[in-house]
């Protein structure tokens, strides 16, 4: 889940060499005000799928079992990585940010369940073909990735036949209004077929946060072109005990429109 946004925001596109270079640099700077901000809201072994305050107890969408090999992607802290390993999942976590990841090995100690970590891009797994039964992001890595076909095709081929991806983003719908909990984030300011990314650039013009849009046809589209199989798309509700508000998302937006959109697909056991 991305924490605010501040700076000089436009719509310019953004390769994807500049936007990873600028995940990277953003998250390794923001990580310790991220996590300061919302590591309560996260917990440090606990599955999150998203700021409408639901986990994976509730909505039961990972089925991983005692002995399963799970990659959470983009993990960041990789308290829902440390959450299946407490209950005897083989997860590993897979980070960009060094210092995300940094701030997993502290959690580690604080909750007394260490998780394996890997420091890579989404776009480049560096996991043999067939090597987890179960690959899931929370808001994770494919946000902030230009090339989200490679992504899934490489989510793809490191799955086991028959092996299954969950994935949340941000849900595209959110895309046509305001980043902002109140009133002004319940009217529609832009296109929802703009699929221009959102950049914010230093006073030099440089890029420093880029976040992409896909519409819930275009994920479909790339979940299919990448060799898997649609089971089930989630628009969770908001949870009426959550009164948190989190950047743009609010109890007050979540009961009128969905914040959050969980994918979920299968690899073909023939494959």
């Amino acid at each position: 889940m991305t924490g605010s946004i501040e700076g000089a925001p436009r719509r310019i596109p953004v390769d994807g060499a500049v936007g990873d270079a600028a995940t990277r640099s953003w998250w390794n700077a923001e990580a310790d005000a991220y996590q300061a901000e919302h590591e309560d809201a996260l917990g440090a072994v606990r599955w999150s799928w998203g700021p409408e305050g639901w986990t994976d107890d509730d909505l039961h969408l990972l089925r991983a079992r005692p002995g399963d090999r799970v990659l959470e992607l983009g993990c960041g802290a990789a308290a829902g990585a440390r959450a299946l390993v407490a209950r005897g999942v083989h997860a590993v976590g897979l980070d960009i940010s060094h210092r995300m990841l940094q701030h997993s090995r502290r959690l580690d100690e604080q909750a007394g369940v260490a998780v394996p970590v890997v420091e890579a891009s989404a776009a480049a797994l560096p996991f043999r073909p067939d090597t987890f039964d179960l690959v899931a992001t929370s808001y994770g890595a494919l946000p902030f990735v230009a090339e989200t076909d490679q992504v899934l095709s490489e989510i793809a081929r490191v799955l086991t036949p028959g092996g299954r991806a969950v994935l949340a983003v941000t849900h595209p719908f959110r895309w046509s209004f305001l980043d902002d909990p109140g009133q002004a984030g319940l009217t529609a300011v832009r296109s929802y077929f703009d699929r221009t990314p959102y950049t914010e650039v230093d006073d030099q013009g440089q890029v420093v946060y880029v976040e992409h849009h896909r519409t819930v046809g275009d994920w479909v589209a790339l979940l299919v072109a990448a060799g898997l199989v649609v089971e089930q798309l989630v628009e969770p509700t908001w949870n009426p005990e959550n009164d948190r508000t989190w950047g743009g998302w609010s109890p007050l937006r979540g009961s009128l429109f969905p914040g959050t959109l969980i994918l979920c697909a299968g690899k073909p056991a023939g494959r």
